[in-house]
Formats: structure tokens, sequence, C-alpha cells
């Protein structure tokens, strides 16, 4: 059996094994460096093995995640910029756990190309290690698969899953949130990853503008720069404010914006009033409702509007809330409060 045939025909069916081979080996070390005390397996291992042995829990829950970046891809592809959205995805699914109060563990990624090209691999899987870092995880395990039948040469796309762990007696629900609890809103670091369909829309179909052409009004910065800023993760201030049992219910403000997003973690009875002027919507968020003729209901249901995380706490607790995030160097805007109503958002 001529089993060199057998590769050069894969390869020319379009799947090239020698550079998967070596996109992998390239970033073995990087990943290894992201290993926490639970890490069992090694990298390259079939299955990532994780203990959570050297944790003490009365009824541990394991909660999961799992998501993407969206079109914020084909702006890096525009950019050719590769190693932030890897980043923003580990921070995504970092944030999406914590709303129910779980410590994340580990993370595991996905990638699927068209063209297996190494030095994208290394952007992408940079990314991902600074965001398994920052955020204290381990990157567990991964795959990457190229696809040409399915995608374009220069086409890829990438898919993030975590897990985490709570105590099941300090899990968020959002059952205990009432009427005159506050709404405290972080600020976000732009689109994080939702909204790029119709960002892309308006910047690049309908105004021709390119990623290296300046945000008019955006101090400087390029419509690439703003729109690959990395989504941030809210890890730090959560933490802070876990410890402290001060949070009731938390939203990671996403697709669907306030709007779809609040209405999720609290209960049917109450609204969530928003008064609007109290946090400063960044220029990108203006820009995108002048330009594009946008009005007001659809941006804040498509976009964060500038705020990424909202909290919702107790009118008494608000001054030690006030006390951790300041001693935790965070930003934050008292955004609205909680009202009798029918589970929806108002904007005042």
């Amino acid at each position: 059996m001529d089993h060199s045939r057998k590769k050069s025909a894969y390869k020319d069916a379009g799947v090239d094994i020698d550079a998967a081979r070596k996109a992998v080996a390239g970033f073995k070390k990087k990943v290894a460096e992201t290993f926490t005390e639970g890490v069992l397996s090694e990298v390259g291992h079939f299955g990532g093995m994780f203990s959570l042995g050297q944790k003490t829990f009365k009824e541990p829950v394991l909660v999961s995640s799992t998501d993407g970046v969206g079109t914020k891809l084909i702006v890096a592809r525009m950019a050719d910029r590769h190693d932030t959205v890897g980043e923003c995805l580990v921070n995504h699914c970092v944030n999406d756990i914590m709303v129910q109060g779980a410590a994340p563990l580990f993370f595991m990624d996905y990638i699927s190309v068209g063209k297996m090209r190494p030095e994208h691999i290394a952007e992408l899987m940079e990314g991902f290690v600074r965001g398994c870092k920052a955020n204290s995880i381990a990157l567990l395990g991964g795959e990457t698969a190229e696809m040409p039948d399915l995608y374009g040469e220069d086409d890829y796309d990438l898919a993030g899953f975590i897990v985490g762990v709570a105590e099941r007696e300090d899990l968020i629900t959002g059952l205990s949130v009432r009427e005159g609890d506050i709404l405290v809103g972080l600020p976000s670091t732009g689109l994080h990853t939702n909204g790029y369909s119709l960002a892309r829309k308006i910047i690049f179909s309908e105004l021709k503008y390119s990623v290296s052409d300046p945000l008019p009004g955006g101090e400087g910065k390029t419509f690439g720069e703003v729109l690959l800023a990395v989504h941030r993760s809210y890890k730090r201030p959560l933490e802070a404010l876990f410890r402290r049992k001060l949070v009731k219910a938390l939203a990671h403000i996403t697709g669907g914006g306030f709007t779809d997003n609040l209405p999720r973690v609290f209960p049917a009875n109450l609204d969530a009033e928003i008064k609007m002027g109290t946090w400063p919507v960044p220029r990108i968020f203006t820009f995108l409702s002048e330009a594009g003729g946008v009005d007001r209901a659809e941006m804040y249901r498509v976009f964060n509007m500038g705020i990424g995380m909202v909290l919702i706490v107790a009118e008494r607790d608000l001054d030690e809330v006030s006390f951790i995030l300041k001693d935790s160097s965070e930003d934050y805007y008292l955004v609205g409060r909680m009202a009798a109503g029918s589970g929806r958002v108002i904007y005042r």
C-alpha cells in the first residue's frame, strides 16, 4: 500500500495534516502554562481531565456554557489581526457562568478553518492563552479542524466551552430580587462580541469605511481598533462581591442588550427601570445610531451601549458594594432600580 500516495491525496483534497501538526506543536508549551492545580491530563490527550479534589464542597454544582464571537471574526480577517478574538471568547464564557455565581475552572476551544495557516492559529492561541491566564483557568483542551469544502481559504470560526463550580447554596438565581433594588452597571470596552452584523453593514457596506479609517469623533482610534477591542472579563470585581454575598442577580449584557438580557434574571412581577444618561455611552454607539439611522429601541436591543454587566443589589448594601468596586479599581454607574411590573425593561 502506498502511504505517501494516500497522504498526498488527502492534501490534494484540501486538508494538510502536516500544517495542522505544525500548528498544534507550536503552542503546546504555552497551553501547559495555563494549567492549574486540578488539571490531571497533558496537552494532546483525547480528553481533558480535571479534579475537584483540591476543593471542598458540601453540594458542588457544575455550571457550563458554550459560545462564539460571531462576525467579529470578519473584522479580524479584514484587519488581519487574530490575537484578540480568542481572548474575547474566553472572557465572554467566563462572564456567562459567573452571573450564576460559579468560579470558572477550565476552558476548551474549537477552531475550524478553510485552510490551515499556522501563523493564524498561533495568534488565535495567543489570545486563548492570555485570556485563560488572566482569569486563572486552565486551557484544558481543544480541537482544530481544516474543512476546505465548508469554508473559504481565509475563513475560520471559533467556539468555546467553559466549566465552573459553585456551592449550591451560593448560586445566584435572582429569586431574591425585590422592588427598590438598585441596578449597578459595569462598563464595557465596546461592542464586546455582539452586534457586529449590523455594525459591519453600517460602517463597511453602507458608509464604505475601511478598518484603518479613524472613527469620526473617536479620539484618533481606527474602526479596526475600536471594533477589535477585547471583550472584557468581570471576574475580579465579581469575585470580591461574591465573597460578601452582596449580589442578588447579574446580567451579562450580550446579544439582546438590556432589553432581552435583564428580564432573564429577575422575577416576572418586576420591571427594571433604566435611567438614561447615568453612564457615558462610548462614541462607537452614538456613531452607529446617528450614521446608520438606528433608533434607540433597536440600539438598546442589539448593543450593550457601554454597559457589559449589570448587578442587582439591595439598596441597603449599596455603600458596601461601592466600596468594594472602588477597591477593585472598577468603574461603575447606578443605572436604575427595580419596580413593580410585568417582567420588562423600561427606559426613563
